[in-house]
């Protein structure tokens, strides 16, 4: 596959409702269209198909995906100039179809058997809408009990109370299910080990409706079997699969870095170490973040008080290096909502209030505001 260079006019427009449909298609050549339609099939797209341009105005212009069989592209030569058109061939040794796909403004010259894989995850992006990607935000304890469990649950619940689409990832095989510490371990809905066989891409769509709901977000956690590991191949699949869905994504990180939670750590766009504030946990929380800064560039340090004499917020974050995100309050009453309180973040108090001020500030750096 190599891109084209062409002239372009216009951009297709999106269509109502965030979903913009499926690739319009151009070709007389049957074997191609079996094989595009395969594709399309593959990617949970429904195409539109055509011999030539079409007559009905805006069909050209409106489609997202324009894939124009190389059999067509004399018959397409004068349609308007856009962008996301494809010239879709199988002969590797035909140096003329650049100068025709330089003719019809492609975009993309594609070589069918070779580029089937880019162009499923391409068709797939514009039957989803993809837009904006979701702020993925990691949170990581400084020190096993240092709170980053219930920061990462008060993070993804005020995001929800905010009206944001938002997804909670429990990252810790072993850290007991983060579906628990928000009371719906009962809940319906699929763990990690249901996407452990995952590969290539997993629709974005579809893993958020396989998900547990609880307080209006999206949980993905752990069972309660034997399983404590998922093969990077499937934490990247879906993870790059619910940041396509936008909004937020929450990770509650475990403090060992695998290859799994490496592959987290590629696709955060910030991450917080939480720290309290005692001198042990500053030199604990030193290493974990020696570690995770070698994959994560944004690296931010929120600290819990109380603090001893001589010891702040400022002096933490000094001391470790790192910029200061604030002091995330302690809550003791926070308990499991069975047992008849909100789950952190739910509830008005000082966590939701450093919650909410976070996302004010991330958003707005993120140009998501």
């Amino acid at each position: 596959m190599e891109t084209v260079a062409g002239a372009v006019t216009h951009d297709p427009p999106p269509a109502a409702g965030g979903r913009q449909g499926g690739p319009l298609i151009v070709t007389e050549d049957s074997e191609l269209l079996d094989d595009l339609l395969r594709l399309c099939a593959a990617a949970g797209a429904t195409p539109e198909v055509h011999h030539g341009v079409p007559e009905r105005r805006g069909n050209w212009e409106a489609a997202p995906l324009v894939l124009v069989g190389d059999d067509a592209a004399r018959r397409v030569r004068g349609a308007a100039r856009r962008r996301g058109v494809v010239l879709v061939c199988r002969d590797q040794d035909d140096s003329g179809v650049w100068r025709r796909a330089v003719e019809i403004g492609a975009e993309h010259v594609l070589m069918l058997p070779d580029g089937e894989q880019w162009l499923v995850d391409r068709i797939a992006d514009v039957a989803e809408g993809v837009g904006r990607p979701a702020l993925t935000v990691g949170v990581i304890g400084g020190r096993g009990g240092a709170g980053a469990s219930t920061l990462a649950c008060a993070l993804a619940v005020t995001s929800a109370r905010e009206g944001l689409r938002t997804l909670l990832v429990d990252a810790d095989p072993l850290g007991g299910g983060l579906d628990v510490l928000l009371g719906g371990e009962t809940a319906e809905g699929l763990r990690w080990p249901a996407f452990a066989s995952s590969r290539g891409r997993v629709g974005g769509g579809a893993l958020e409706e396989s998900l547990p709901e609880l307080h209006s977000l999206r949980v993905l956690s752990w069972d309660r079997g034997d399983r404590i590991a998922v093969p990077p191949q499937a934490v990247r699949a879906v993870l790059a699969a619910a940041r396509r869905r936008g909004g937020t994504v929450v990770v509650d990180l475990p403090r060992r870095i695998d290859d799994g939670v490496a592959e987290v750590l590629g696709q955060l766009d910030l991450g917080l170490v939480v720290v309290p504030a005692e001198l042990r946990a500053v030199a604990a929380a030193g290493r974990v973040a020696s570690a995770v800064g070698m994959v994560l560039r944004d690296l931010r340090v929120a600290v819990r008080g109380p603090y001893p004499p001589g010891l702040d917020d400022r002096e933490v974050a000094r001391l470790l290096g790192l910029p200061l995100a604030g002091e995330v309050p302690v809550e003791p009453g926070l308990l499991r909502p069975d047992e008849g309180t909100a789950p952190p973040g739910a509830a008005r108090g000082p966590l939701t209030r450093f919650c909410k001020e976070f996302w004010e500030r991330a958003l707005v750096e993120a140009g998501t505001a």
